[in-house]
């Protein structure tokens, strides 16, 4: 498997970066050979893995490890809502809030925007898909919904896929306004979602534990979206609200400890994605992107 850095796009810098992975070196030695992918069948990618993870992040103890975790990542601590030494423990302080000056929403109406901070990837229509992350890996929707029926209406849409990495920010919220359902579970294995990863195995996305909801929209159609589980991820969270109707921002939930991704997706011609996305995406190269900012607009 290739240990090439993995490269992205930082939209507000205009730079090519390379993306610090926290545990690079366990991803590696857990995907990258047949004892690590032994180690991976019998106990990583389980649910009580990661329930005892998040256990331990949940503990007191854990806090201790905040001010390394803010320093090493470089973390804007003038974002935070509460003060980084008010968290009672390391999970606390990961699903942190933001002030909401940090993540302003773009207001217009045709424009969307991305769900959640994290590295983007988009696709204008899944028909063309050559590959995600590497050449020649294909994407299975039909496997993705769970269903032939629920998958029809998608296959030929616009696919948007978020990933975030532990550092980031881990709130996800909606893209448009519109009518929101509540979240259905389908169950599945709690795999990382990190490219180190998903180069070597997409099907992850399908796998994965994930809850699918919908947003009706007035301009944009019906909008499916997939929170999805991943290594060290025990739980989404969502707000009490559901179902019923959202305004363009409004947070939808959170992930627990560790790397997780939201897929957004739209029916055909219902959007027509940003530039710089579709520019990169194109290069198998992510976009890092914040909440709020456009992720495409309403077509003419």
């Amino acid at each position: 498997m290739s240990e090439d850095p993995i490269e992205y796009f930082d939209r507000h810098s205009k730079q090519k970066l390379i993306e610090q992975v926290y545990g690079e070196k366990w991803l590696h030695r857990i995907y990258g050979s047949p004892f690590g992918r032994l180690i991976l069948w019998l106990a990583v990618k389980r649910s009580w893995f990661s329930r005892w993870y998040g256990y331990r992040m949940g503990k007191p103890k854990s806090r201790q490890l905040i001010p390394g975790f803010i320093s090493k990542y470089g973390l804007d601590v003038s974002e935070f809502a509460e003060n980084e030494d008010s968290f009672p423990s390391f999970n606390d302080f990961f699903v942190r809030r933001l002030k909401p000056s940090a993540r302003p929403i773009s207001q217009a109406d045709d424009v969307a925007i991305f769900p959640a901070d994290g590295r983007h990837m988009g696709f204008q229509d899944l028909s063309d898909l050559e590959g995600v992350f590497v050449k020649g890996q294909s994407f299975d929707l039909k496997s993705l919904f769970g269903s032939e029926e629920t998958a029809a209406p998608f296959e030929q849409g616009t696919l948007i896929i978020s990933r975030l990495c532990p550092v980031d920010y881990h709130r996800f919220h909606y893209p448009l306004a519109g009518k929101a359902s509540a979240p259905t579970l389908i169950n599945g294995g709690l795999s990382s979602v990190n490219p180190i990863a998903l180069r070597r195995d997409l099907s992850i996305f399908w796998q994965n534990k994930r809850n699918l909801s919908y947003l009706e929209t007035d301009g944009f159609g019906r909008i499916a979206s997939f929170e999805v589980g991943a290594t060290c991820v025990g739980s989404m969270t969502y707000g009490e609200s559901l179902p019923g109707f959202v305004e363009k921002g409004d947070e939808k939930g959170f992930f627990s400890f560790g790397g997780s991704s939201v897929l957004t997706l739209f029916e055909p011609n219902r959007i027509l994605l940003a530039e710089d996305l579709l520019e990169h995406s194109a290069q198998n190269r992510e976009l890092y992107a914040r909440m709020g900012e456009p992720m495409g607009i309403l077509p003419k």
